[in-house]
């Protein structure tokens, strides 16, 4: 196994001086070293040939001894340190001071093709960071990131990836509903791979404890890393305050992107610390997520966020505004200029709207442009909270809808009715006006209707890694089964194809998924 080993982060960001496994709080420094905990009896149970090819490595490579224990902890490669990143955070609004890589150990860079790729285990022991946890993870959380990042990618959403899933060997005790109720569950390790694993409570850190040098030296590496092109070349490089702006904006831009599509797919994240968002606009930290089933804006999938629900789905895009504001104030004092600052924050707020609805006019097929479409996606949002209709199923049917009929609209979207019961014939009649408008304006777009079925159809997915797919795969690798996770995997590198032999996929939550644990709500540990 040959990779092309580089140590850019560690090499020119200061490093914790303390070298020992002990909780601490962490100053002047980006990171701290640590080593892998050695696992039991560990199994490889996934690797994505996808991202093998991406870092430069065989499946034959994968199939290696020294794989497993490279990715699994067990062993660490000549000429790296394993390193654990300090970082802080908002959670829940709340400033919650030192943070940190708490169970991810960053194992090397690896440079191929001209990209930098961190390479970090999940669930591979404690770290300075860890507090009073563990610092390990188990099978059930394993298996929704390693599914859900590479779901994600071939959606077309930023996100970081994932190179393999492997089991410990190692029991480790977990409370899934924080309920005083922990019990034994199987181990697991999830390799992540992402350009970069900074996120905004990386800076936040800093600028709380006033060091701005260290704070100046982790920002300028961050754009000489990874915005470049924000540099001004000269006879030298030079990065200045107007930069620092710059990059504000281009992290704003890239969030935005981001979070439209989590809003394009029904995806939502679940918690939304400041320490949860990438500094790149990735998708980043899989845990409570959850899909849309119902349409539903204000669903959440956290049980810690049960009550207020700050992270609901509706709201995704104001949060990353409020975390941005965040990271402007950490930025600040290498700027002392409020501005420029303040002009990046009002432009994304109206951005925000914009892009919202250019995506929004893609999901039901408008080409051009319209001063009322808000006002028929605003109907028609409307509508989709009625009776409980999937997301899912009734934007990938609504393709179907060519306006030359608007009296079959109710039937083509028949199937995304949760309860057809329920709908009344007061629903029917407000969904039949919504139709007549629909129809209306589609009479004024210059592409076929076989164009627009095309088009809607590379935007709205007709597979999504529904929790209740997630759960099934679960459990059958609690029984030592691992082909559906397999099959999942496969099913969703091609989310917009319809694939008809797996046409079972394409089918509402089941009842008895409705209630379910880790079927709707789910808890920080999952």
């Amino acid at each position: 196994m040959k990779l092309n080993i580089k140590n850019t982060f560690t090499s020119q960001l200061p490093a914790d001086p303390i070298t020992d496994n002990s909780r601490r709080q962490v100053t002047k420094a980006c990171y701290s070293f640590v080593t892998p905990k050695q696992t039991g009896k560990p199994e490889l149970v996934n690797v994505s040939p996808e991202m093998l090819d991406t870092l430069g490595l065989s499946e034959n490579d994968a199939k290696t001894k020294q794989f497993l224990n490279v990715f699994t902890g067990n062993t660490v490669l000549e000429g790296t340190t394993p390193y654990a990143m300090c970082y802080g955070g908002h959670q829940f609004g709340h400033w919650a001071g030192q943070l940190g890589d708490g169970r991810a150990i960053n194992l090397f860079e690896v440079q191929h093709n001209n990209q930098n790729w961190k390479l970090q285990l999940k669930g591979a022991g404690e770290t300075p960071y860890s507090r009073t946890a563990d610092g390990l993870a188990v099978l059930r959380s394993s298996v929704r990131e390693y599914l859900c990042s590479e779901a994600m990618y071939h959606l077309g959403v930023p996100t970081t990836r994932a190179l393999s899933l492997a089991l410990s060997g190692d029991p480790v005790l977990r409370d899934v509903m924080y309920n005083g109720n922990p019990a034994y569950e199987k181990g697991a390790i999830v390799t992540r791979v992402s350009p970069s694993f900074l996120r905004f409570g990386s800076y936040e850190i800093h600028a709380s404890r006033n060091d701005l040098s260290t704070l100046k030296t982790l920002v300028d590496y961050t754009i000489n890393s990874h915005f470049s092109h924000l540099v001004t070349v000269n006879t030298k490089a030079e990065i200045n305050k107007q930069t620092y702006v710059q990059f504000l904006n281009d992290v704003a831009m890239r969030s935005l992107d981001m979070v439209i599509h989590w809003q394009r797919v029904g995806f939502v994240h679940g918690v939304m610390n400041t320490d949860n968002l990438s500094i790149l606009g990735l998708t980043i930290d899989y845990g409570p997520y959850g899909w849309l089933e119902g349409y539903e804006p204000g669903w959440t999938p956290n049980t810690t966020d049960r009550q207020n629900k700050r992270y609901q789905f509706g709201t995704q895009p104001d949060i990353v505004l409020w975390n941005l504001y965040q990271l402007a104030n950490a930025l600040y004092p290498l700027i002392e200029e409020a501005e420029g600052l303040e002009a990046v924050l009002a432009n994304y707020a109206e951005q925000k709207d914009i892009k919202y609805l250019q995506m929004m006019r893609s999901k039901i097929g408008l080409s051009s442009e319209e001063q009322l479409d808000a006002n028929l996606i605003q109907e028609l949002e409307d509508c989709l909270q009625l009776t409980e209709t999937d997301m899912t199923i009734f934007f990938r049917n609504l393709s179907d809808f060519d306006g030359a009929n608007p009296t079959n609209g109710l039937q083509i979207i028949r199937e995304s009715f949760y309860d057809i019961e329920s709908v009344t014939e007061a629903i029917k009649d407000r969904w039949n006006l919504w139709f007549d408008s629909y129809a209306d304006r589609l009479q004024r777009e210059s592409i076929s209707a076989k164009a627009k079925k095309e088009n809607m159809n590379s935007v709205n997915p007709k597979y999504v890694l529904r929790n209740y797919m997630a759960q099934l795969a679960i459990d059958d690798a609690n029984k030592g089964d691992y082909k559906l996770i397999d099959d999942l995997f496969n099913l969703l590198k091609q989310p917009y194809a319809e694939q008809t032999k797996h046409e079972k996929w394409f089918a509402k939550r089941p009842e008895w998924a409705r209630h379910k644990v880790g079927c709707s709500m789910l808890s920080c540990s999952s």
